[in-house]
């Protein structure tokens, strides 16, 4: 069976990621909490972007229906031109898998494996083939080439972070979601690896959109984009 997802239109070339009228509502009546109200936006192929609110805005929650992780109650997210919810479950997850890379603040790493095994696991989920030379280029330029066979209890907390961002990186998706990536950094070590992410984001091409609490990370981004009350109010 063929296996490869197509977009279901035709792709604006300077578009990556089209949201629109997402809704995402949770309890009823005088408990109802509107984490998503009815928003649009649309992302730019190439382009850092970053989401800030404060906490209970509905960015998190913004940025999980966008990756797929979390179906809306109404609403399109477009990626790459394919209506992501028009999806079955499991091509949604075949679709994760080769077009969003994430980024979580606890890193999500295997600990029985090493460095070059995490970085490498989505391709092997998805029965791709690993080019080596690939792979290394990614690691030199994130830090990494004397830690490939390191384990992640013997990383650093920056370490831990720029194998995840390897890992994204390396999958070479459609896009790159970011949930408040160094919120268990301290603040040198957050310097270093939001830089290192800006410059490996420009160097390999992608489109990165983040979650982000802090301004000066937010300073970092080529726009930003505000949410409050479950709404885009500035972008």
């Amino acid at each position: 069976m063929k296996t490869d997802i197509k977009a279901d239109r035709k792709v604006d070339k300077k578009e990556i990621l089209t949201v629109e009228n997402l809704v995402k509502h949770y309890g009823s009546d005088e408990n109802l909490v509107r984490a998503v109200d009815h928003t649009s936006l649309t992302i730019e192929r190439g382009k850092f972007t970053a989401i800030v609110g404060r906490s209970g805005s509905g960015k998190s929650t913004l940025l999980h229906l966008i990756g797929g992780l979390d179906r809306p109650d109404k609403g399109i997210v477009r990626i790459a031109g394919t209506d992501i919810f028009s999806l079955k479950d499991d091509r949604l997850a075949e679709f994760r898998r080769k077009k969003i890379g994430f980024i979580f603040q606890d890193y999500n790493l295997i600990p029985s494996l090493n460095v070059w095994e995490n970085v490498v696991l989505p391709l092997g989920l998805d029965n791709r083939k690993v080019n080596s030379g690939e792979v290394n280029a990614v690691l030199e330029r994130i830090g990494l080439t004397e830690k490939k066979e390191a384990m992640p209890n013997v990383l650093s907390g920056g370490q831990k972070q720029r194998t995840a961002i390897a890992r994204a990186l390396v999958a070479r998706p459609a896009i790159i979601l970011a949930d408040e990536p160094t919120g268990n950094l301290d603040s040198q070590t957050e310097l270093e690896v939001m830089s290192l992410l800006k410059s490996c984001v420009t160097d390999f091409g992608q489109t990165l959109v983040m979650i982000t609490h802090d301004e000066m990370i937010a300073q970092m981004a080529d726009r930003v984009i505000e949410v409050e009350d479950g709404k885009v109010v500035n972008n």
